[in-house]
């Protein structure tokens, strides 16, 4: 654990993966706000849900409101931040969206929905957070990615598959420009939970409702079902998306400059794992024949 309390902001934290990160952080002893979509009203439960956790375990989780596709509310709860802490060490982009369907039956703007939530977001908050980092010397990125981005990935996701990708992407390309400012980025890559998330009941449906009934009540009838039979027939049932949450902990909690690149969170045969295992050597491999090796090291200060 690092030698004072990570000042830590969860994107998307109202739920699933980041619902239980923020509660993993905190719990070991970081300041941590979590990020909600949600205003701050009487209506809105998640707000005193936090409170009464961090009031039950005596450690510090506060719900801030965060649309992460509006840069004056990430504007607005990163002041609030840095009002109420003076630094933000670490940012958790875990805000993301999914969707169930043929990719021809959704929308140009609908594509663009997913990648302005699960991509163009991440670069939307670095704007906002990193000018702090850069002035402190040192920081964390943690990108919760996904094993689709470039290991197994299944039909009637295509939207999201290709925004996690750029996503992944794009958090490969922002590592290297930023350890000799002192920020570290470690990549977070869960596999399939079909338990445990509302990834799948919350999916954004096409908005093209015509063109899905070609696909789904033509050749491919009944495909839909059978993809989704077949996700939970390959995940193991001690599939347990808390998996997830103590992964971003143990990265949070692990010293400056020793954290790692990318951890995978799979119980779904390991292929990202597989995948990712050549495609980071490959990086590795070709960044320091460009002479640029030194820049996969953090500079530690």
């Amino acid at each position: 654990m690092a030698t004072r309390p990570l000042v830590t902001l969860v994107t998307g934290a109202s739920s699933g993966f980041g619902a239980l990160s923020v509660r993993a952080l905190a719990k070991s002893g970081n300041i941590v706000y979590a990020g909600f979509l949600q205003p701050n009203n009487d209506k809105t439960t998640v707000y005193k849900d936090a409170a009464t956790f961090a009031e039950k375990n005596s450690c510090q989780l506060r719900g801030i409101e965060l649309n992460v596709v509006k840069e004056d509310s990430i504007k607005k709860a990163v002041n609030q931040i840095m009002a109420d802490q003076g630094r933000i060490d670490v940012v958790v982009h875990n805000a993301g969206h999914m969707n169930y369907g043929p990719a021809e039956s959704f929308t140009p703007e609908q594509f663009l929905e997913m990648y302005e939530v699960n991509c163009l977001s991440c670069h939307r908050i670095n704007r906002v957070v990193l000018p702090h980092m850069r002035k402190a010397g040192r920081g964390l990125l943690v990108w919760v990615s996904s094993g689709s981005a470039h290991g197994p990935s299944s039909p009637f996701m295509a939207p999201y598959f290709a925004a996690k990708a750029a996503q992944d992407s794009l958090a490969q390309t922002y590592a290297v420009e930023l350890t000799q400012f002192g920020i570290e980025t470690s990549i977070v890559v869960p596999g399939v939970f079909t338990r445990g998330t509302s990834h799948f009941t919350t999916a954004m449906k096409p908005g093209d409702p015509a063109v899905e009934k070609e696909y789904l009540e033509g050749p491919l009838k009944g495909w839909d079902r059978i993809n989704l039979e077949g996700h939970d027939k390959v995940v193991s049932p001690d599939a347990d998306p808390a998996a997830v949450a103590e992964a971003v902990r143990r990265i949070v909690d692990t010293e400056h400059g020793k954290r790692p690149f990318r951890v995978h969170v799979e119980f779904d045969g390991g292929g990202a794992t597989i995948v990712n295992g050549v495609r980071d050597l490959v990086r590795k491999t070709f960044l320091t024949s460009l002479g640029l090796a030194d820049l996969l090291k953090v500079k530690v200060r």
